[in-house]
């Protein structure tokens, strides 16, 4: 989840990001926020969300509780 600053003109500046599984604040080092995985998903026709946006953020250590229930591994 983005937290942002106070939005001035569409100038969104992230304050901080927080995970959403987890709720852990991703850190910041020199000055960038630690890596972490980021969905932005626009749902199109024939979906039960048709025109939702969903957005959300994982840390890695949730990333990796998540895929490591997947039937097809993630390819690398």
């Amino acid at each position: 989840m983005r937290v942002y600053e106070n939005v001035i003109e569409n100038d969104k500046k992230v304050q901080k990001v927080l995970c959403n599984c987890c709720g852990k604040e991703i850190a910041i080092q020199q000055g960038y926020f630690s890596d972490h995985l980021h969905i932005e998903k626009q749902w199109g026709y024939f979906s039960e969300k048709d025109g939702r946006q969903d957005n959300f953020d994982l840390c890695e250590n949730c990333y990796d509780n998540m895929v490591k229930h997947f039937v097809i591994p993630v390819s690398q």
